[in-house]
């Protein structure tokens, strides 16, 4: 028996917390996930796990083992990379967790710069807004934004992800110009469930000055894409984040709303699971997103910024998006 694959597999079904999630993580069946299991237990000569309503429990044991195996494993791993001398070539899985907006907008680029430099590396996206426990869903990398709840997790800063008050020039030709806040409650608000605990807008016009402004919520989603897709067809008004509409912005498809006011950007934080050693290949990619993301975000912040300068939206009854002479494109 191969005792090292074995504890492999023994330990992503303790934190999957099923055979079956453990076997798709693994990539292997499920089936030969289970018959590692039982010849683990035979080969120990103590009961690892125990089945409750489709799930499994650790018992004494197995708790005992779990904890010594993820350490024995950790060190493998450290001792593998010290001996090869070449960090560039990593192997093995990283699992990413990440919100559905910036999964979908951000993350694909960031894995696509991880495939270049460690091509030999295999990569997991799970999309979910719902906070992810790093341990239960098997998770080595989670991407958070807003607040960093409770568990046991190391977390590194990695910038804000700014979010913009926009609607379609079409909709505001038809409804008229919005001038101040005060006149948001006016118009249907599209926004994705959760995003505001309240009707109540939270804006930022000076540094350290917010206030919050009401609004009228008539349509909650679950997803950011039908916001998206109902504010650029101009159902409503709606606030998207930076990398969603930044080339919506750009091209004049969308246009902010009061820009002199800013709706409050989300915190976003990277985290890995609160172990030692951290594994090399975990390491080594939390260096690289460390390094990458801020760029990203920032690329996209100038550019959502520069937008205003190239499209205006004219007041009264002439409500138009008017492109101003053409921006010398950055050379990158």
């Amino acid at each position: 028996m191969n005792l090292l694959e074995a504890m492999r597999i023994y330990v992503r079904v303790v934190e999957r917390g099923s055979i079956s999630s453990a076997a798709r993580d693994l990539n292997i069946g499920q089936p030969a996930a289970s018959e590692r299991i039982e010849r683990l237990e035979k080969y120990l000569g103590c009961r690892l796990l125990l089945e409750k309503k489709r799930a499994f429990n650790c018992t004494p044991e197995g708790a005992t083992f779990y904890e010594r195996s993820k350490g024995i494993l950790h060190a493998v791993d450290e001792a593998l990379a010290e001996v090869s001398h070449d960090e560039q070539v990593l192997k093995g899985t990283i699992r990413i967790a990440a919100p559905h907006c910036f999964g979908e907008t951000v993350v694909p680029e960031l894995l696509a710069l991880i495939r270049v430099a460690y091509p030999q590396l295999d990569l997991e996206l799970v999309l979910n807004d719902r906070t992810v426990d790093l341990v239960t869903e098997g998770v080595d990398i989670s991407f958070r934004l807003g607040q960093l709840g409770e568990g046991a997790f190391i977390a590194r800063h990695l910038g804000q992800v700014g979010r913009v008050l926009v609607a379609a020039p079409g909709y505001l030709k038809r409804h008229g110009p919005i001038g101040a806040p005060s006149e948001l409650i006016k118009h249907p608000f599209i926004r994705v469930q959760g995003m505001f605990g309240t009707d109540q807008l939270p804006l930022r016009q000076a540094a350290t000055v917010v206030e919050s402004v009401p609004i009228h919520t008539a349509i909650r989603t679950s997803h950011w894409r039908p916001v998206y897709e109902m504010v650029m067809s101009g159902v409503g008004i709606g606030v998207l984040e930076e990398p969603a509409c930044v080339d919506a912005l750009a091209d004049g498809r969308l246009v902010r709303i009061v820009p002199q006011f800013e709706v409050l950007p989300f915190d976003l934080n990277m985290l890995i699971q609160a172990q030692r050693p951290v594994p090399p290949r975990v390491r080594m990619i939390v260096a690289m997103l460390k390094n990458c993301t801020p760029e990203i975000l920032e690329r996209v912040r100038v550019e959502c910024g520069n937008a205003a300068s190239v499209f205006e939206v004219l007041s009264d009854d002439n409500v138009s998006v008017l492109p101003k002479p053409s921006l010398q494109p950055s050379i990158t």
